[in-house]
């Protein structure tokens, strides 16, 4: 019994992706704000957690705390739950969520209303202009495709893809919420570029477009579907709402951060023969059953088909292969740094072998060695 619960831990680590990460803004309250703040130049948000704007906000500016972490001697980046903590609110003049202050000489200075963007560029350029600290940030190049009157028919109405196209107002304080999350969604898509695209106009620019398809109001966001159709996107605005209404309407497979979903790559009759295989009692009845595998595989196009064949054949011969690749394909997922185009194929990969390992443990008496 004690030897299986090791092998479930096992298995449940190689089938995870939890990446744990450190706080790096500092939560002030009534009692340690001014002590904390002292002299040193400080960025500090008032939010309230139920604040739809500040869920949105949040983890844009805990990156923003990272860029800016280990130089507390110089800079400050806060934050006060100013609905537990009204009196702080109070004091200085908060009148709405999130309301963001530039401290300039700690608490010895006036504060000044911060009205940039809330995306971590704007912010983070704000920062540095004002204390003169750089942040650690390294730029990504934007993700999110920019249309125009002239490139709008070729790149969207002609191009066969489905398209997401927000309709913006620069000086719009919802299309500048919205703007970072847009990005990210624009982001976790790049590897589907040739299936969908992720695009904004500046509809004070751009006008014969965005009367055209009759935009009086910002954010707007339309749907084009390769057909030609068109229809407004009234889904919520979160990352994860967005994600998930491309992959319905396009058949992508994107989570948010852009890895694949658990179901990605994988084929159902070749996934019912890898559970078969791996609770088999007899290298007989697994042999058999691999053949039938390997045999359907190379009859499908599908290019997953090969795993499942290099898989079986890896598995016959090496019993606690399925536990270590999973592992190991997890371990790798987890890498930053991994090429876009490999980290879909590892994905793939890992939820195809996750089907045998799983299965394996499952199965009665099963026995995986770690």
């Amino acid at each position: 019994m004690f030897g299986k619960k090791i092998v479930l831990c096992a298995i449940a680590t190689a089938l995870s992706f939890v990446v744990t990460v450190a706080a790096d803004v500092v939560a002030l309250t009534p009692q340690d704000f001014d002590k904390t703040i002292g002299s040193t130049p400080a960025l500090v948000e008032f939010y309230a957690p139920w604040c739809g704007h500040c869920k949105n906000l949040a983890p844009i500016y805990e990156e923003l705390g990272q860029a800016f972490n280990g130089k507390e001697d110089k800079v400050l980046i806060a934050k006060v739950d100013a609905d537990s903590h009204r009196e702080l609110g109070s004091r200085f003049e908060v009148k709405g969520f999130p309301t963001i202050k530039w401290f300039p000489n700690g608490v010895e200075g006036s504060p000044e209303d911060y009205t940039g963007g809330r995306d971590l560029d704007s912010l983070s350029s704000f920062v540095t202009k004002k204390s003169g600290v750089k942040s650690s940030i390294v730029k990504a190049i934007p993700a999110v495709h920019v249309l125009t009157d002239a490139s709008f028919e070729s790149e969207v109405l002609k191009s066969g893809k489905s398209a997401l196209v927000e309709f913006y107002a620069p000086w719009c304080g919802h299309c500048k919420n919205l703007a970072p999350t847009y990005e990210k969604v624009a982001q976790d898509f790049l590897n589907d570029k040739n299936t969908v695209l992720i695009a904004n106009v500046d509809a004070t620019v751009e006008k014969t477009v965005a009367d055209k398809y009759g935009v009086t109001g910002y954010p707007t966001i339309k749907f084009f579907n390769p057909d030609g159709t068109v229809e407004d996107y009234t889904s919520g605005r979160s990352e994860q709402d967005f994600i998930d209404f491309i992959n319905k309407k396009t058949g992508t497979q994107r989570v948010a951060g852009g890895l694949l979903n658990s179901e990605a790559g994988r084929i159902p009759e070749l996934d019912e023969l890898a559970e078969k295989f791996a609770k088999a009692s007899s290298e007989s009845e697994k042999k058999t059953i691999s053949a039938k595998a390997i045999e359907l595989a190379g009859t499908l196009t599908n290019s997953s088909a090969k795993y499942y064949t290099r898989f079986f054949e890896k598995s016959l011969a090496t019993p606690s292969f399925p536990t270590t690749e999973a592992a190991r394909l997890a371990k790798i997922i987890q890498n930053k740094s991994v090429n876009r185009a490999r980290l879909d194929e590892f994905s793939i990969r890992h939820n195809i072998i996750a089907v045998f390992a799983s299965a394996s443990t499952a199965a009665p008496g099963g026995k995986d060695e770690l």
